[in-house]
């Protein structure tokens, strides 16, 4: 878990070791020890991560895995007893993806970060204001869209208007869809939830 999103990685059962990117763990022991001391990895976006907290066993998330490209060794001096053993799910994701303009129909690279019900998104990741933060209550629907010059491309449907998105590569669009589709089924399960509870 970072600062406003959780990460996936798969790790690999191999035989009576674990396997995390290049590197291979003789038990589970061992690859949470080396992680609360050297937390730092890098995926294929060639993002670095720092390794904060260990996620519940039994939680309610999306399948979406991010694959470990790097990983960087950083002394922190912790061990796996500082560690944080319980965190809130939080479905969420961050990134940068291509928007195309409302009026003007050009692309600009911006920064989004999805938390809770909130799609977020920054000129880049440094920015502290978002430029708009789009409810998600309110979208009806989130698909792949082929109707674009650009390849990796999907669209979410408001009331007002539809944002059309193009991620770099095809996996992290479909990551994209995956979360936010999850998302919409979460908010649907709500509203279904309170609607019975308020017919009842």
């Amino acid at each position: 878990r970072g600062k406003d999103s959780v990460k996936h990685f798969h790790v690999e059962h191999v035989g009576t070791s674990f396997k995390f990117g290049f590197n291979e763990f003789s038990s589970l022991k061992e690859l949470v020890t080396h992680f609360a001391n050297q937390p730092l990895i890098g995926s294929e976006t060639g993002t670095l991560i720092v390794l904060k907290h260990p996620y519940p066993r039994k939680v309610e998330e999306p399948s979406i895995y991010e694959s470990v490209r790097v990983h960087t060794a950083m002394q922190t001096g912790r061990t796996e007893s500082d560690l944080v053993p319980n965190a809130p799910s939080l479905g969420t994701k961050e990134g940068y993806l291509v928007k195309q303009g409302k009026i003007v129909k050009n692309w600009k690279t911006r920064w989004f970060t999805l938390h809770r019900n909130e799609l977020k998104y920054f000129k880049d990741q440094t920015a502290t204001e978002p430029i708009r933060a789009l409810d998600l209550t309110e979208c009806s629907a989130v698909q792949f869209d082929y109707s674009q010059e650009r390849v990796n491309c999907f669209c979410l449907v408001f009331p007002l208007r539809t944002y059309y998105l193009c991620a770099k590569t095809g996996v992290e669009a479909d990551e994209w869809i995956k979360i936010l589709r999850w998302k919409l089924s979460q908010i649907r399960k709500q509203l279904e939830q309170r609607a019975t509870t308020l017919s009842s």
